[in-house]
């Protein structure tokens, strides 16, 4: 279910992509914690749709109004609400199509679950709009894990096979997270952007889209953090990507290329620098154990392409149990993987920031 999700704290999504407005409430967020509103809402604005021509024409700023839990400029310690109101909204778009089952959505499976009674109109409250509230929660994290010095970024690592640079290890830090959030286009080199670009616009062309990847890296995140087994920082990570519509794949470090090696070169071995234990590589990306050992925390999580496409598909009519061709109507992002790096890097905020409130480091 879409609620409630942390141990320490707990969020809980409310609204549909078409409804009135879409929010959260944050729960357990500590007391006199002074936010910053700007750097809220510029991480609203990475994710915000209807900037350029590779994302949905739909247009919502994704300004976002604070209800409780916020008082004189700090964090009151009671739960936290937040509204964002939806604004540009085309519902006769779904009306003709209402009971046709989109192919890659959860239309089929919403209907079920819910008998019918679900929100239809922009996939409702399966919809990626939902992230936008992750964000804004993700955004708070983000500024308690600044405190302790600990930063996230990302960057696109793979669109429809183009690839990006990885993350070098070596070079990893808060200038560098922070140019890559100033990009329109979250990438090391700008050359695999312009082709990443017309990758998405070609599927645009052909009414189809493209998935992708994105590389996150958590730093300074201090060895010891996290516990074996089911609640290892892994699983907790994971948790929470899987969370993440349109996710399908998530590997850490070296992740599934650890497959192909010996245990003598996926085995990261330790070294001593500065009086600081250290590994000499990082295929674990960051994690053994399920517990941190103080290297970066690297992971990528794969983004199946947008299943909205004006490609004629094979469907069926619930209501009439008839099968029937398709053509999607309405406004979808040709790839949703730029648009998604600050969702990637929200949901991490907050799974640190769980885990670190439960080891009482804050």
């Amino acid at each position: 279910m879409s609620s409630v999700w942390g141990n320490n704290i707990k969020i809980s999504l409310f609204g549909e992509s078409h409804g009135k407005g879409i929010g959260i409430i944050i729960d357990g967020l500590p007391a006199g914690f002074r936010l910053n509103l700007e750097e809220i809402a510029f991480e609203m604005q990475r994710r915000s749709p209807g900037k350029n021509n590779t994302s949905t024409p739909r247009k919502e700023k994704d300004s976002f109004e604070i209800i409780s839990g916020f008082f004189e400029g700090k964090t009151t310690g009671t739960p936290l609400c937040c509204m964002i109101l939806n604004h540009d909204t085309k519902s006769d778009d779904y009306e003709k199509t209402r009971y046709y089952m989109r192919p890659g959505h959860a239309d089929y499976t919403g209907y079920m679950k819910y008998k019918g009674c679900n929100d239809f109109r922009g996939g409702g409250h399966f919809s990626g709009r939902l992230t936008a509230p992750i964000v804004f929660a993700g955004a708070i994290a983000k500024q308690f894990l600044k405190e302790k010095e600990i930063y996230i970024g990302s960057h696109v690592l793979d669109i429809f096979g183009i690839k990006d640079k990885a993350f070098d290890e070596t070079t990893l830090s808060p200038d560098m997270f922070n140019a890559l959030a100033q990009k329109e286009y979250s990438v090391l080199d700008d050359i695999s952007s312009e082709m990443m670009k017309n990758a998405i616009l070609d599927a645009k062309k052909e009414a189809d889209s493209v998935g992708g990847i994105i590389e996150t890296a958590i730093i300074n995140v201090p060895a010891g953090i996290g516990s074996p087994f089911f609640d290892s920082v892994e699983s907790r990570l994971a948790g929470m990507m899987f969370s993440i519509p349109a996710v399908k794949g998530l590997e850490f470090g070296t992740g599934f290329d650890m497959a192909h090696m010996k245990g003598s070169e996926a085995n990261d071995q330790f070294t001593i620098s500065g009086g600081k234990v250290q590994t000499k590589t990082n295929h674990n990306g960051g994690i053994q154990g399920g517990i941190t050992n103080g290297m970066p925390i690297i992971f990528k999580t794969a983004f199946k392409p947008t299943p909205s496409i004006g490609k004629k598909q094979q469907s069926f009519d619930i209501k009439d149990m008839k099968e029937t061709e398709l053509e999607i109507q309405g406004r979808h992002d040709p790839c949703i993987v730029f648009r998604a790096v600050p969702v990637t890097e929200a949901g991490a905020a907050l799974v640190i920031l769980d885990i670190l409130l439960e080891k009482d480091e804050l």
